[in-house]
């Protein structure tokens, strides 16, 4: 549902994938608004389908608009349903659910650690709507893809955060986590990318 940057470790992959974010927070699209969802409703956790990539979107938008980066956002469904659930995906998910509303998403991927020599748990983002913070929607999301890190042999789990999030980094220091300031992300995009990739 997460911009948050706690970066772990050294040499991952992960680490190279761009402007990855984890931020603790996000809307479903649009001007902020409620959820439907009832107060005494319970959280379930589900892994996302083609069916969801709509959802997606709206929770990418609203995380964007919560960033102050919604004209960054070139995301379609289309894209979506290709790259997360097309012959080869590019990511998977979980959606956090309170009774039938979404009220939160983890989008996640799997890099390699060259110096553990195991699979890494890369999560690109985490939001979760503003009204549902504190209610268990956060940890809940974490908490299955900590299960699905170990599962899978990996040796850690990463994700960055804004410096601004005071909030996040507190709740990411209460589970154990670890602050790398050490790493700089570092971003090729567009006509750098483009003029790298063409020999230039």
């Amino acid at each position: 549902m997460k911009r948050q940057t706690v970066r772990t470790a050294r040499g991952s992959a992960a680490r190279k994938r761009g402007a990855t974010r984890n931020r603790h927070a996000a809307r479903n699209g649009g001007p902020a608004r409620k959820s439907a969802a009832g107060p005494d409703e319970k959280l379930r956790i589900k892994r996302a389908t083609p069916a969801d990539a709509a959802t997606l979107l709206d929770l990418v938008r609203g995380l964007a608009e919560y960033e102050h980066l919604a004209h960054e956002v070139k995301a379609t469904v289309d894209r979506f349903r290709r790259h997360g659930f097309g012959r080869r995906p590019y990511f998977e998910a979980l959606i956090c659910y309170r009774g039938r509303h979404p009220i939160g998403l983890a989008l996640y991927l799997f890099a390699y650690s060259t110096f553990l020599a195991r699979p890494s748990l890369w999560l690109e983002d985490l939001f979760i709507l503003p009204e549902e913070r504190g209610r268990g929607g956060g940890r809940a999301l974490l908490q299955a893809i900590a299960r699905i890190a170990v599962q899978k042999g990996c040796g850690r789990m990463e994700w960055s955060v804004l410096d601004w999030n005071a909030p996040a980094i507190r709740f990411y220091r209460g589970l154990g986590a670890r602050l790398e300031k050490r790493w700089i992300l570092t971003r090729l995009t567009g006509p750098p990318l483009r003029r790298l990739a063409a020999g230039r």
